[in-house]
């Protein structure tokens, strides 16, 4: 099992410098390692076995096997809750009369993991051009700075450094801060749109699967119609056409196990739930940038709660003196600053906004 993730363990590792916050590593971290995981999972023959199994009559069992994974298979929507073994063979697989009854057709299955992987790609989409935006400014800002121990003499360097930086690019930085909070609403815009993007994948099964689940398990056994079942069955039919010895066309009526889906179901359970609580989050994530963007207030009290060794007037000299772009520099750089030091900085900025000298 570890063989098959050894290539997402790269993605766990934590970057050195911060520049974006938790909820945005959900998405780009936390998201991606969660489909490209579950992408190489159902590529994983050694776990799942063939993702087909098909059997009939006079065809080589290869060759149907084949044949159904590229045409795709089908069940019967209103056979799937017959008594199995008396109306029906399987949920969704009984006799049925073409043209009358109608066929629901699985083709999703062979793209699941190039799908999967896809979605991955879209979901670093926001953190690509966030880093390329960002282009390092607060790496350099930081100058190692997150230490605790650094020699005085070049703390205080470093110190004046960013306390000159932020009096010269004063009331300058509002793009920065904006290209930020165009990212974030890209993630919110990704979420919800994959959400769609996966209901238009599952032929309109995604938006309610989740909750389609939860409502079947807490149903009666009797009254259950098990929509896993419904949306990814395990057996489905498999119609092949050739000619026989006198040239007509002769019609097989195949079964196919597709053991693969027994992985998909969880899979899909799991992300439905997993976009749901992660585009409620981002939203809520939204509204509070919202409120920051907005809120002179907001900004100070934040900055109060990122610098809570410094004193308040400080805190409000600065909050007073800086704009958006600037708060989110100086916020973005107490994440990865240590505490003390933070606490200086915060100091001496307060000093050189007030004209006084920082001693």
């Amino acid at each position: 099992m570890f063989d098959v993730f050894g290539s997402v363990k790269g993605l766990l590792k934590l970057d050195s410098v911060c520049i974006d916050n938790n909820l945005f590593r959900l998405h780009y971290k936390a998201t991606v390692i969660i489909l490209i995981a579950f992408s190489l999972l159902v590529t994983s023959r050694q776990y799942i076995g063939d993702p087909i199994d098909c059997i009939v009559d006079e065809i080589p069992l290869a060759v149907m096997d084949t044949y159904c994974w590229i045409y795709s298979t089908f069940t019967i929507p209103n056979r799937l809750n017959g008594k199995i073994g008396l109306e029906v063979a399987h949920p969704g697989v009984g006799a049925h009369v073409a043209g009358k009854d109608e066929v629901k057709y699985h083709k999703y299955y062979q793209w699941v993991c190039f799908v999967l992987f896809f979605q991955a790609i879209l979901f670093y989409i926001p953190r690509y051009l966030w880093k390329t935006w960002e282009g390092g400014r607060i790496k350099m800002l930081v100058l190692d700075l997150n230490s605790p121990v650094v020699n005085e003499q070049s703390k205080a360097d470093r110190k004046k450094l960013l306390v000159d930086y932020f009096a010269t690019n004063l009331h300058t930085q509002n793009f920065y801060a904006y290209r930020f909070f165009i990212c974030e609403a890209l993630n919110f815009v990704n979420v919800v749109g994959q959400i769609y993007f996966m209901d238009l994948f599952l032929d309109g099964e995604f938006t309610t699967y989740g909750s389609d689940v939860v409502r079947f398990t807490e149903m009666e056994p009797e009254e259950r119609s098990d929509p896993m079942s419904r949306v990814f069955p395990k057996v489905t039919k498999c119609t092949f056409h050739k000619y026989g010895p006198s040239g007509s066309v002769q019609t097989f009526d195949g079964l196919c196990v597709l053991p693969l889906n027994i992985v998909n179901e969880k899979i899909y359970v799991f992300l439905w739930f997993w976009f749901v609580i992660l585009s409620v989050l981002t939203g809520i994530g939204l509204v509070y940038r919202l409120a920051t963007a907005m809120g002179p207030q907001m900004r100070m009290y934040l900055l109060r709660a990122r610098s809570r060794l410094a004193p308040q007037d400080q805190i409000e000299t600065i909050s007073n003196k800086c704009q958006i772009g600037d708060w989110f520099v100086l916020y973005q750089l107490g994440k990865n600053i240590d505490p003390l030091i933070y606490k200086e900085l915060v100091a001496d900025l307060a000093k050189k906004l007030e004209g006084k000298e920082i001693v």
